[in-house]
């Protein structure tokens, strides 16, 4: 479907008074990668470091030297399974630290954390331990994978306006406006099934990955062992490992129960699958088989992806019908910083009466309901000032999908905008 430039302009400048009115939103948290974080994008080191990653080369391949020379016919399985715990930790220490390192000086057969992962499967899964040890003699390790998990800088300020930018723009909106076209009855489905509006669920997937074109190119193997086992070193790394080996046993779960080989997953950097970027997880437990194939394939089904969406919002608090969020103002502008984060520092979650904000807060608009509960959220604007919202379950129940709330505005932003641009056609 063609759409010209004048209807996207009209429509973007339509649409921020539409943000300025009737949407909410505040400044990132902590991303929690529950599918792929397009924050992430925003910051990749590079290390050109070439004094680094010969060290840790050479320490990498003295070790395997070392340990291919002990091997006898009789023992070679044995002692790929029992590599001595010095070797290993070294090995582990230099990834950890490195900023670059070659796919092909990583062997996770050989680390004992992956023997001890093969035998847990094994123990906990009934899984073949001879197949595991072949799919993990072909992981490779992903630099970018490391490169894009580690925090950006400190200093920058956030600023949502440059945020939103990168999602609500003319191409994103286009390719929403012909996703919505071609998936008007699925759409309409899916909302009467669940109760999400067709406009968050095409918002959703546009900001994930414009409608399937960025759903990764990595092998969903190799990204999520390279985080499982070679976390860099960066606070919070070793819960970071538990999710990440937990969801590699989803991976190779879902694998083993629809016949499908582990190796032609493809996903993001994070091991994020499909249109709707499922973690391996969210993908056995919440997707849906929407087009009725008997089979759930979240990559070239727009229909499954479209109604896997609804289902997981709706499992994570959505409520039909009510709005997302209103704009708010302090009404104490001497407010001190305690009052404002203890009310701010709620959570993920609506907590409060509008009469609860009164003393610090209010908004304008009268379609806000008195009788739901509500979030105080905040909008930075880097240098700007900062904006205050009013969200509703709605609100956070996108922030389930990805704890960042830049990004649940950018869904909800995105989608409005598009229905915007479809009704002026």
């Amino acid at each position: 479907m063609k759409i010209s430039h004048r209807i996207l302009s009209s429509t973007l400048s339509t649409a921020l008074t539409v943000s300025a009115s009737a949407i909410a939103a505040l400044s990132c948290s902590a991303i929690a990668i529950v599918s792929l974080s397009n924050e992430a994008y925003a910051h990749l080191e590079k290390d050109n470091s070439k004094t680094q990653h010969s060290k840790i080369a050479k320490k990498l391949n003295k070790s395997n030297k070392s340990n291919k020379s002990n091997k006898s016919n009789k023992s070679n399985k044995s002692n790929k399974s029992n590599k001595s715990n010095k070797s290993n930790k070294s090995a582990q220490q230099a990834i950890a630290k490195s900023s670059t390192i070659k796919t092909n000086d990583v062997r996770y057969l050989e680390w004992q954390e992956v023997q001890a992962f093969i035998a847990q499967m094994q123990t906990q899964h009934q899984f073949d331990a001879t197949r595991l040890q072949q799919i993990f003699e072909n992981a490779r390790y992903v630099e970018t994978a490391i490169q894009l998990v580690k925090p950006a800088p400190p200093g920058k300020p956030k600023n949502w306006k440059a945020y939103r930018a990168r999602f609500v723009e003319n191409g994103r909106i286009a390719a929403g406006i012909a996703f919505w076209d071609r998936n008007l009855e699925t759409l309409n489905r899916a909302e009467n099934v669940y109760g999400v509006p067709a406009e968050i669920i095409v918002g959703l997937i546009g900001v994930e990955t414009i409608y399937g074109k960025n759903t990764g190119s990595f092998r969903a193997l190799d990204a999520l062992t390279t985080l499982a086992f070679s976390y860099p070193d960066i606070p919070n790394r070793e819960g970071r490992m538990v999710f990440f080996k937990n969801e590699l046993a989803q991976l190779l779960l879902w694998s083993r129960e629809t016949n499908t080989d582990i190796f032609s997953i493809k996903a993001s950097y994070a091991g994020a699958i499909g249109l709707s970027q499922f973690m391996p997880s969210s993908l056995r437990q919440f997707a849906v088989d929407f087009d009725a194939d008997n089979k759930i394939d979240l990559k070239e089904s727009e229909a499954d992806a479209i109604g896997s969406v609804a289902n997981y919002l709706a499992k994570h608090g959505w409520q039909k019908g009510w709005p997302y969020a209103f704009p708010a103002t302090l009404l104490n502008q001497d407010a001190t910083s305690v009052q404002l984060n203890e009310v701010l520092g709620r959570g993920l979650k609506a907590s409060y009466t509008l009469n609860e904000l009164k003393p610090l807060v209010s908004t304008a608009d009268e379609q806000a309901p008195k009788n739901i509960s509500y979030g105080l959220i905040d909008l930075q604007n880097a240098e700007d000032p900062t904006e205050y919202w009013l969200a509703t379950e709605n609100f956070f129940a996108i922030t389930k999908y990805n704890r960042s709330y830049f990004y649940a505005m950018s869904v909800i932003d995105l989608g409005k905008v598009i229905a915007l641009a479809r009704k002026k056609e």
